[in-house]
């Protein structure tokens, strides 16, 4: 539904079934592979966690064929067996249409939609077609490319077509840099989701962050911290056995381990002191901001009247030993005030593209 003023107003996922509690925990193998190996892994997280709901996949989209695809509709015939035998609700992965039916036909609680399916408004747009009429709530993941436009269309589209019980889920992002993650997080992306559709659920799949089961409890408490409703960690009987992402998945052992150990905070704290002493704090992070944007205005003004000088004496813009002595300069200036490496890289490649665009603009005014 919309408010009157035309922004969508998302139930909270703590209202769509009563027995929901925080933080949600969806929780399950990567794939469906038999029907033992189903019930064996249910089995054993239903007992720790009685209000999870069950995840596995039946349709896997592949990069390349010749690879363990699925076990196809007849396991959704074993997800059944685990709400009748555990009572945990279950949820699996829906690409098309003739899925979407197919998951309703055998009762299946809810169903996502995966990051290569985001991808393409096209094949979401079939979806929502079906989805009309439909009361299920459906998980969007993010698409695998860093487009947030992409992620909130296709979470758009499902709505249009009348589901209200939307959630979000961040799986991290494909990159070609090099990093210690499977997806990179892009955390930022994430907050500017939640200013664009405030009060949609998000909840984060660290599994497919990290990569690595070693990354999972870093990534899960970060995720707490940022205040997301739940997490998905792909979990797994054995999972040195398993068809498909058997490096990423984790034993229902050790999936209560991690959530044992997470810090849950407060979204908010009404006790005065806390209060004035925040007001405080944020009142001088803002005149420090005033501060640093008053800077790179004076920088942004030396750099157009660098351009205007190159320009009058015909030379480039890129002056490449300018460029690497300011960054190690920084880098230097950084590590010694006990700055992030990483930031700082990041931060000056942003201001010398900034610094680009000015000369080349003074260059061909």
């Amino acid at each position: 539904m919309k408010s009157t003023s035309g922004t969508i107003v998302f139930p909270d996922i703590q209202t769509w079934y009563p027995n929901q509690v925080a933080p949600i925990n969806i929780v399950g193998p990567c794939s469906a592979e038999s029907l033992d190996q189903v019930l064996a892994t249910a089995r054993l997280i239903a007992s720790d966690f009685p209000n999870a709901i069950f995840r596995a996949g039946v349709w896997k989209p592949r990069t390349r064929p010749g690879h363990f695809e699925g076990a196809g509709e007849i396991a959704l015939d074993w997800l059944k067996e685990v709400q009748a035998q555990t009572n945990l609700k279950v949820v699996t992965e829906v690409a098309t249409p003739a899925h979407l039916n197919a998951c309703l036909k055998a009762g299946i609680d809810m169903v996502w939609i995966g990051a290569r399916t985001t991808v393409n408004p096209f094949s979401v747009q079939e979806l929502a077609e079906a989805f009309k009429g439909v009361d299920i709530p459906v998980f969007v993941k993010n698409p695998i490319n860093p487009d947030l436009g992409l992620w909130i269309g296709a979470i758009e589209r499902i709505h249009n077509a009348g589901v209200n019980r939307i959630a979000a889920i961040h799986r991290g992002f494909h990159a070609f840099e090099s990093s210690p993650y499977r997806n990179s997080p892009r955390w930022e992306l994430v907050i500017d989701l939640k200013s664009s559709l405030p009060g949609l659920p998000i909840l984060c799949d660290a599994s497919h962050i990290s990569g690595n089961p070693e990354l999972i409890a870093g990534v899960a408490q970060k995720a707490m911290d940022l205040n997301y409703q739940g997490l998905m960690i792909e979990t797994h009987v054995n999972p040195s056995l398993a068809l498909s992402d058997a490096y990423q998945q984790i034993t229902p052992k050790r999936l209560k381990e991690i959530v044992d150990s997470l810090v849950l905070r407060n979204p908010d704290n009404t006790d005065e002191l806390y209060l004035n002493r925040l007001v405080e704090l944020r009142s001088r992070v803002d005149t420090i901001d005033d501060s640093i944007i008053q800077a790179l205005s004076q920088r942004d003004r030396l750099i157009r009247e660098i351009g205007q000088f190159k320009k009058g004496n015909n030379v480039t813009i890129l002056q490449l030993q300018r460029w690497e002595e300011i960054l190690q300069r920084q880098l230097s200036n950084g590590r010694s005030s006990g700055l992030s490496e990483n930031f700082i890289k990041q931060l000056y490649e942003f201001i010398h593209a900034e610094s680009i665009r000015i000369q080349h603009e003074e260059l061909n005014s």
